[in-house]
């Protein structure tokens, strides 16, 4: 049930955004935002560029409301897929991919520095091992382990079934794996 009233609200907000109300836009961006600059920090490493970035994003929505059908995936789908394009584009123009820190948070106290520099040096490695995996994959474990999605929910973003959806993670779970005892020997 909750699933059809979420269906009927983003509807119901689409429409008002296609008719030029702002307010729509602003609700959207307010329930979304969050998911998104998480989504595009991820995969970009940077906070300043993270947030040009989901700004580029949201201007696309705007530029491109008019042509967001319902189609039985959630609107988040369409924005992830704008997002997705656009982080693409910008690791296209900028040649280079970076590796990205899972925690832009370092522990700042001097009593626990040590503990600070294993826990930057565990993220950069488990940032690079994810930069070793396939987009797909790449993708379904940041929803499911950073957006803590359900297999159900990553499916609905990315138009895949659950057995897919699992397929994907246990396969990049199984890389990473392999990727991080490979670099720790």
């Amino acid at each position: 049930m909750a699933h059809m009233s979420e269906r009927s609200d983003d509807e119901r907000l689409v429409r008002r955004a296609q008719k030029g109300d702002r307010a729509a836009f602003g609700e959207i961006y307010e329930q979304h935002q969050p998911a998104v600059y998480r989504y595009v920090y991820y995969r970009v490493g940077d906070a300043c560029t993270a947030d040009d970035l989901t700004s580029t994003v949201f201007t696309r929505l705007v530029e491109t409301i008019d042509s967001y059908r319902y189609r039985g995936r959630p609107l988040l789908a369409w924005i992830y897929t704008i997002a997705r394009n656009v982080v693409f584009d910008y690791h296209r123009g900028t040649e280079r991919s970076r590796v990205v820190p899972l925690d832009e948070q370092l522990i700042d106290d001097s009593s626990n520095v040590e503990r600070a520099v294993q826990q930057r040096l565990t993220q950069s490695r488990l940032a690079a091992a994810m930069a070793q995996l396939t987009e797909e994959q790449r993708q379904v474990i940041i929803l499911r382990f950073i957006e803590d999605m359900t297999c159900k929910e990553v499916g609905l973003m990315l138009d895949k079934s659950t057995g897919a959806v699992k397929a994907l993670q246990h396969r990049g779970l199984a890389a990473l794996g392999r990727i991080l005892s490979r670099d720790a020997g």
